[in-house]
Formats: structure tokens, sequence, C-alpha cells
């Protein structure tokens, strides 16, 4: 027969090896993988409903600058996304976003945050734009991507991830138009709206944007990995 210490003991070992190795309720708090000011307002309208505090990694003392080094957005994103859950041990969201014009083969695609080399500003990327099309007969059919990545610290240093897509399609008009967006939104058209991307409400935009449409794919997970018990 095993003496009460010992019962008390084993029951303890038990309690200890479930919470190192299973997975954990996590405080309501949702880290940004970015400082983009545009990025961070336009996730705070996304998710606005959501059970959880949004965080950047600023507000943690962490750097959300890396090398984009993947060769897709959901290699980058993802990158994004584990390296902050790693490092600040929360639930992490990144993302990763492109322009894709048809007439320039798809480009800036990956590269669309340093079309214009990496102290560019969002202007002097458009004014890039518009530079290499100027040449090419309209109509420059072209679309927006985004993966959003979804990181979620899972016991014992683990990290499990899922990836969603968006996509807005639209053309690339020579007149910027608008206010109310950032990045290469004021030449992004939508004809069946007859307006940009930056002209539209922010209520409408975040339900057609590329971000929008990944963040309403990814609303699920994120719903069940806040969800409270009881």
């Amino acid at each position: 027969m095993w003496g009460q210490n010992t019962v008390t003991a084993l029951i303890v070992g038990i309690i200890l090896f479930l919470d190192r190795n299973m997975p954990k309720p996590f405080p309501n708090n949702l880290l940004i993988a970015t400082d983009n000011r545009g990025k961070r307002r336009e996730f705070t309208a996304l998710l606005a409903d959501l059970p959880a505090a949004l965080l950047s990694p600023s507000d943690l003392g962490l750097a959300a600058g890396m090398p984009e080094t993947g060769s897709t957005y959901a290699e980058n994103a993802r990158l994004k996304a584990v390296a902050l859950a790693q490092a600040s041990g929360l639930p992490t969201l990144g993302d990763d976003s492109g322009l894709e014009v048809a007439a320039l083969e798809g480009a800036p695609g990956l590269y669309s945050a340093r079309y214009a080399g990496r102290d560019a500003d969002d202007a002097g990327r458009r004014r890039k734009l518009l530079q290499e099309l100027s040449q090419i007969p309209q109509p420059w059919p072209a679309r927006f991507m985004c993966v959003v990545a979804v990181a979620a610290p899972s016991g014992a240093g683990g990290v499990t991830v899922q990836e969603f897509e968006g996509e807005c399609r639209g053309e690339i008009t020579p007149e910027e138009r608008g206010a109310n967006g950032f990045g290469y939104d004021p030449v992004f058209w939508l004809p069946e709206y007859g307006r940009t991307l930056a002209e539209l409400p922010e209520g409408v935009k975040n339900t057609l944007s590329h971000r929008g449409r990944a963040v309403q794919a990814a609303r699920s997970f994120l719903e069940a990995l806040f969800a409270r018990v009881g």
C-alpha cells in the first residue's frame, strides 16, 4: 500500500506534468506582429469585437522588424508570427501582403514594401509603380494578396500555426484618389464601386480588402482560441 505522502507526491507530479505539456488558456491578449500604423489601425478595426486586447511589439519592448526571407506571403507571415509568439509567449498574428499587377508580371508582389528602395515612403512606392506602368496601355488589372498567420504557444515550447488567405481584385488607376488608406490604396481602383480603396469608408473597405478577407477567414480560429470556458 502506498502511503498518503506518496499518493500526494504522485498527484502533484501529474499536475506539474500536465501544466508543462498541455495547451493553456491564454490571457486575453493578441500580439499583432507589426508596428506599422496603417496595418495596426486596420487590425484594430477588424478585430474590434474579438474578446482580446491587441498589443504591438513595442508595447512589450520587442522589435517588430525582421528580414522577410520567405519565398511566399505565407512563409513571411509565419516567420513573423512564430518569432514573436516564441519571444512573447502570447498568441501572435503576423501577416504579409503584396500588390500584384498583371502588366508587370505580378510585380511588385513580395517586394511591394521595398519596391522603390528600403527608404522610400508610400508616396515614393506609388510613383515608382506609375512610372513603370506609364508606357503600358490601360487597363492595368491588379490584385492585392494577404496571408495572415496565427501562432499560438501550445506547451513545452511548441507553437501551433494556422494560415489564412485573402484577395482583392481591381486595377491600377494613374490618378491618386482618397485619403482613407495607406500604401497603394490611393491607386487601387475598384470598378464596381467607382472608387479607389482609399476613397471607401472604413467599414466598407474592411469587408472588401485583402487584409479584411484574410482576417475574416481567420475569425473562427481566433474566436476558438480566446473562447472562455464556463
